[in-house]
């Protein structure tokens, strides 16, 4: 990175009007386009100095705490990455070694674990209308200890998926797209086919397409939406998507089949996830801990999943899209038919192509993440971005 691009850089991020500051980052419609940008803008500059060796060491001491309800590879280091480049310590909350397990209450633990600490990142993606409100009570929680002065600072708490969003996730897609097509300006009039794809399990969360459609309906990109009969989304989520494209003159629409929706398109995105209502019936099914209705409720749901096994990504769909050379992306890991199962979202070949580009797009997490952090930490980013190189040059 030279010293002009990042003087360009700061320039841009000087014209943005920012209010994430002391707050959290749940869903990525709910902070403004200026703000959006901010995240990609700063993300991109930490990456390009990771790159050139050029510390973003922010903090001197405090801690990050994550709390994962889920399985996680990429978000689990993205995180772990992202903090200790930011000069944080990480420490995981297990409530099954907490008091949690004892029925500590959700506002005393949220203080408990915030007395040293900057930023709180939170996986929980299972209960469908759970997620993303636990994020929520615990962000209310840590505000009402820093208002009432039990806390010094008020950690930032960052959803690292939820039942709504994977806002993480669709910044990194973000940040592909912007990489691939030049600019964000670039993205606009460009379509994107967001689509299910078959897979030989079930209880996939809906955040990956939810945060697709949510985020990608803002830059003026044209989104094709395609599922089979019933596999529906949140409609609350649809709803958002239909009032963005139709503020940036883009366009969403919903299609019936995968190749309605790779017809023409520039990118594709075939990602398998469970209807929504099933998750529904699978949350109350978690909540009564109903070991033998969660599991008559995955035999059904595989069984219906296996009607649609030509949901699959491969060459001859490829061939439909925009000169049969649109970009493929997956948050990873993808169900690749003949490697990790017997059929799956995409053909071996389709997969190999673009392989290296889908860890192209997994890199980008850490330096989002680091990103969301700073920005939600940081009162003045400008000046601290500044103080970081101004340091580097007199070191």
């Amino acid at each position: 990175m030279t010293q002009k691009q990042f003087h360009t850089a700061i320039k841009e991020l000087k014209k943005l009007k920012l209010g994430m500051f002391n707050k959290d980052f749940l869903l990525t419609w709910e902070r403004s386009d200026e703000e959006i940008k901010a995240v990609v803008l700063v993300a991109e500059l930490f990456k390009e100095m990771h790159k050139a060796g050029i510390s973003f060491r922010t903090f001197d001491a405090g801690l990050a705490i994550s709390i994962f309800r889920d399985k996680s590879t990429r978000t689990r280091f993205s995180f772990a990455s992202a903090v200790n480049a930011l000069g944080l310590g990480l420490s995981e909350l297990d409530e099954e070694k907490s008091q949690v397990a004892h029925g500590e209450t959700v506002r005393e633990t949220a203080n408990m674990i915030s007395f040293l600490t900057e930023t709180i990142g939170i996986r929980d993606d299972m209960f469908l209308g759970e997620g993303n409100k636990y994020m929520r009570e615990v962000g209310a929680a840590i505000q009402e200890g820093f208002e009432r002065g039990v806390l010094h600072r008020r950690p930032s708490v960052v959803n690292l998926q939820c039942d709504i969003d994977h806002p993480t996730q669709a910044l990194a897609d973000l940040m592909q797209l912007r990489s691939h097509f030049g600019s964000l300006e670039d993205l606009r009039g460009k379509k994107i086919a967001m689509t299910w794809a078959y897979s030989p399990s079930y209880g996939k969360p809906l955040s990956v397409p939810q945060g697709i459609i949510g985020l990608m309906t803002r830059f003026g990109m044209n989104v094709s939406l395609a599922y089979p009969k019933g596999y529906d989304l949140i409609p609350d989520v649809v709803k958002v998507a239909k009032k963005n494209a139709g503020q940036r003159e883009g366009s969403f629409a919903i299609v019936e089949s995968m190749e309605e929706a790779f017809k023409d398109a520039d990118v594709v995105y075939p990602k398998s996830w469970a209807p929504y209502q099933v998750m529904e019936r699978r949350t109350e099914l978690l909540n009564k801990n109903d070991k033998p209705g969660l599991v008559g409720l995955e035999k059904e749901c595989l069984a219906n999943n296996a009607k649609f096994k030509s949901w699959e990504c491969d060459e001859r769909k490829m061939k439909l899209t925009k000169k049969g050379e649109a970009l493929y992306m997956h948050c990873l890991p993808a169900d690749i038919s003949g490697i990790s199962c017997a059929q799956g979202e995409v053909s071996k070949n389709v997969f190999d192509k673009f392989r290296l580009a889908t860890y192209a797009e997994a890199g980008f997490k850490p330096f989002v993440i680091a990103s969301i952090i700073f920005l939600t930490r940081i009162e003045n980013p400008v000046q601290m971005l500044q103080k970081l190189t101004k340091k580097r040059n007199h070191g």
